[in-house]
């Protein structure tokens, strides 16, 4: 059944009601039968299995199994503080769960915010008479009053309009407000003129409507339960991350078992061998790498906001970053939402044209602003600022799409006009001539074909162009308004004018090897327009519109994707999603930005969804991973520049955790195969790499872009966050020097006390507590040196500059305050088992630091060397 098709009494039959509306007695039995006017959640995930996600990804999953080891051994072997990393492990694993919930708490709650668009009370005809009532009693078949200022409640025919004028931005994402009549229609339920969508707002007049769906049967319902199923992408981070925790369990597990083997080679007992392996399986997991990253996504997505995009995923932070295609809507991001006229002409100064669009209008001026459908108040925004008069209105014959023109009748300066505004093709043919001279002159067939050609360029160049007539009457007309006998008064072209930095955005995404692809609910003239104007394409424009990408098929529709000048038009929320799904599946990154309800399927389809702040609806920044606070396209290629940069410092953060782990594993293999007391304890493992190392790791997670990021192409998607370079110089070479400087001083102390190996020291003796805290303050010394090295992997300290990031510096000097209360405090001493040492040690080590950096050095000027 097509609604849209129906007349009136049709329109009562089907459902079962009439002019008077339904009875209250029918009511509440079809409340019954169809259910409350409302949105349903689909597949929602409760708060409690959100918070569980926190503890069961990969690398929570890694430390709880790290966790149980530390139990494990101290379990079979207690007294060497194991227990009590396994307790920090613990606490390590909740404090970030609890942050990052905490962080992406208000993320799933696109369907609930669909809710809070429906209307709260509204009023409706029941039993003869109009009642108020809360919009979740309404049932088809119920006949409901709009008037300016509303929300559509539910789905609805419309049975008398008085110039009801709707916005269905939300719903289709058409910047245009519609006037809607109640002429039956045979066109497709979201073009007709005479169907009310639930959640569009009442631009102007008023009028009636029969609702004939509801809840989840209405359009937002259907796109409710589309973005319901919608399967959300896995961020690139959260790939990257678990390949991380898989490469670190398995080197972890195969240096256990590596190093239970040795034992074994070496006489040592079965569960000497045990408690060695998970001892080495421990100092292998980098227990400082969750909270580091978590926090680094953090400080990212404050930068970010500072940008104007306000990140509510913090893995979309990096995601942005790696992103290859933008598909972005037109209206409200790339332009300024703002409908202007841009171009008129007029045979003569004009004035009169400016009368016709100022008095011929419906645009309301009250204290809160001009008010009314987006091209009116645009016309009166360009008149009144040329004309200074005042008229009265006598009549007026609205605008509908048939005759696709509005006339009124007003009294001007003591003369009575008819003033005619509309569509050319619609106008022209009642005008008969047009001013000239003082008077007018006919109008002829050339000078008929002049002014077609003159619209026809006008609309070429993407405006939309309005046709401006008058004429004056000597007495009121008895009937209608006469349209007839028209003088042609001018052209007024108008159009949504494109953002002044967009330009130089997109130049940027071409320089970063970024696509842009324009899917819009717009026409595709006006849209080509728009995209030619500002750079998006530069040749013939492939456009194609909703319908046709229905109706083509996917291999069609992939090769298209591939082409340039690319523009989709008149796109549906099925429309959006499916080019989504397809350009994932051809390997790209995909960001997609949206403002209407009917953008929330692709923007959770996607791998970043950007929404607008400001013009956007609450259901698609909901959907969305990211929201821009400016609602500009610039602000996005900001933002990837800043997604880009998080992903090198993460690179650069990992490289200076995993080094930290070689001087933590050195120690305790020293301890099990030569018998030497042990040189570093587990307390001061846990001091290392949740105290000393985080402070630093934080710093190099805020280093500023490089000048030519976004001058680089999106990194390959088979480009790992954890390579094997990084591997090689994390663990044998950085790793290796810091492992030199603790073990070095380790025996410094320990010969400088007497000690000679095989013997023995008890835990409690000062000389072993000084030895120990000279190999923890070695590590903590080549790690100053290491943090600075860490800043880049190829540019060199001198280039980048020893003060260009005070962040680094501020981390060092936090790094060496923690490191003098371990060692200098009474209260530091206890807990991790330290003792003063003296200067003679530290300045052992400051060589080795800048061994560590001048290597490091060599290695990065060969590496650039070589890379020419």
């Amino acid at each position: 059944m097509k609604i849209q098709a129906l007349p009136h009494d049709e329109v009562f039959a089907t459902l079962l009601s009439g002019p008077q509306g339904i009875t209250g007695e029918e009511a509440a039995r079809r409340l019954e039968e169809y259910g409350p006017n409302e949105i349903r959640e689909m597949h929602a995930r409760s708060l409690g299995s959100r918070l569980a996600a926190q503890f069961t990804h990969f690398l929570a999953l890694l430390l709880w199994f790290a966790a149980s080891l530390c139990f494990l051994s101290e379990y079979l072997h207690p007294g060497e503080g194991l227990g009590r990393l396994g307790i920090a492990i613990l606490a390590v694993i909740f404090i970030n769960a609890f942050f990052t919930f905490i962080q992406e708490y208000r993320t799933e709650k696109a369907i609930e915010e669909l809710r809070k668009l429906l209307p709260f009370r509204v009023t409706i005809v029941r039993d003869g008479a109009e009642t108020e009532i809360d919009a979740r009693n309404i049932v088809p078949g119920d006949l409901i009053a709009l008037r300016e200022g509303d929300k559509v409640p539910a789905d609805g025919r419309v049975v008398q309009s008085s110039r009801l004028t709707v916005n269905n931005a939300p719903l289709t994402g058409e910047s245009d407000s519609r006037v809607l009549s109640d002429a039956p229609s045979n066109v497709e339920m979201l073009e007709s003129q005479n169907l009310a969508f639930a959640g569009t707002l009442v631009v102007s007049g008023s009028g009636r409507v029969v609702a004939y769906a509801t809840g989840m049967a209405t359009e937002f319902g259907k796109i409710a339960h589309i973005t319901g199923r919608v399967v959300e992408e896995v961020s690139p981070l959260q790939v990257e991350i678990i390949h991380v925790t898989r490469v670190v369990a398995v080197i972890a597990v195969a240096s256990g078992a590596c190093f239970f083997a040795l034992g074994a080679v070496f006489g040592r007992g079965f569960w000497d061998n045990f408690l060695f392996a998970i001892g080495i399986i421990i100092a292998m997991v980098p227990e400082g790498l969750l909270p580091t990253v978590t926090l680094s996504l953090a400080m990212g997505s404050r930068r970010m906001a500072h940008r104007n995009a306000l990140v509510k995923n913090l893995n979309a932070v990096e995601a942005l970053g790696s992103v290859d295609l933008i598909c972005t809507d037109k209206t409200g991001t790339l332009t300024q939402n703002l409908m202007t006229v841009r171009d008129t002409w007029s045979p003569d100064d004009g004035m009169m044209a400016c009368r016709v669009a100022l008095f011929c209008n419906n645009a309301l001026l009250s204290k809160e602003g001009l008010r009314g459908d987006p091209t009116e108040t645009a016309l009166y925004r360009y008149a009144m600022e040329k004309v200074n008069a005042a008229g009265e209105r006598l009549d007026e014959t609205p605008f509908d799409s048939e005759r696709k023109r509005m006339s009124t009748l007003h009294r001007i300066d003591g003369r009575l006009l008819v003033l005619v505004k509309g569509a050319g093709e619609s106008l022209l043919p009642l005008c008969s001539s047009l001013p000239r001279e003082g008077g007018t002159v006919p109008l002829d067939d050339s000078t008929r074909e002049e002014l077609a050609v003159r619209l026809s360029d006008m609309a070429a160049g993407g405006l939309r162009v309005i046709t401006l007539a008058f004429r004056e009457l000597d007495a009121p007309p008895a009937g209608a308004i006469p349209e007839e006998g028209l003088i042609f008064a001018g052209f007024m072209g108008l159009e949504d004018p494109p953002r002044p930095e967009v330009q130089q955005a997109l130049e940027q995404c071409r320089s970063a090897g970024i696509k842009v692809i324009m899917v819009t609910g717009d026409a595709g003239p006006t849209a080509a327009a728009i995209a030619r104007e500002i750079g998006l394409i530069t040749g013939a424009p492939c456009i194609i519109e909703g319908r046709e990408c229905t109706a083509m098929p996917d291999e069609q529709l992939r090769a298209a994707l591939e082409g340039d000048n690319l523009i989709f038009a008149r796109m549906s929320p099925q429309n959006k999603m499916h080019i989504v799904s397809l350009l994932i599946e051809q390997g790209h990154r995909v960001a997609v930005t949206g403002d209407g309800v009917n953008d929330a399927p692709a923007l959770r389809k996607a791998h970043v969804g950007i929404a607008m702040g400001l013009s956007g609806t609450s259901v698609a920044r909901e959907a969305a991973d990211i929201v821009l606070l400016d609602d500009n396209f610039a602000s996005i290629v900001h933002a990837i520049e800043e997604g880009r940069t998080v992903f090198g410092n993460i690179r650069n953060f990992i490289t200076y955790i995993f080094a930290s782990n070689i001087p933590e594993l050195v120690p305790y293999i020293g301890y099990i195969l030569f018998g030497i007391p042990l040189p570093l304890t587990v307390m001061q493992i846990l001091a290392v790499d949740l105290g000393t190392d985080m402070i630093p790791a934080l710093a190099l997670g805020s280093e500023k872009p490089s000048p030519e990021i976004m001058q680089r192409p999106p990194r390959p998607k088979r480009e790992r966050l954890l390579t094997r370079g990084m591997l090689t110089r994390a663990y044998l070479f950085l790793g290796l020097f810091e492992a030199l400087a603790g073990m070095s001083a380790y025996f410094y102390v320990m010969q400088g006390g007497g000690w000679s190996w095989p013997q023995t020291l008890a835990p409690t003796s000062i000389l072993y507590l000084q030895a120990t805290t000279a190999c923890l303050a070695g590590i903590i010394a080549t790690q100053v040196a290491n943090v600075l090295t860490c800043r880049s992997p190829t540019i060199s300290l001198t280039t980048l500059g020893f003060f260009s990031n005070p962040l680094v510096l501020l981390g060092v000097a936090a790094e060496l305050a923690l490191a003098g209360f371990i060692i200098y405090s009474p209260f530091g001493n206890a807990i991790f088992g330290c003792a003063p040492i003296g200067i003679n040690v530290w300045l052992l080590l400051i060589p080795f630091a800048l061994l560590l950096l001048a290597a490091d050095e060599a290695r990065k000027y060969f590496l650039r060397r070589a890379g020419g």
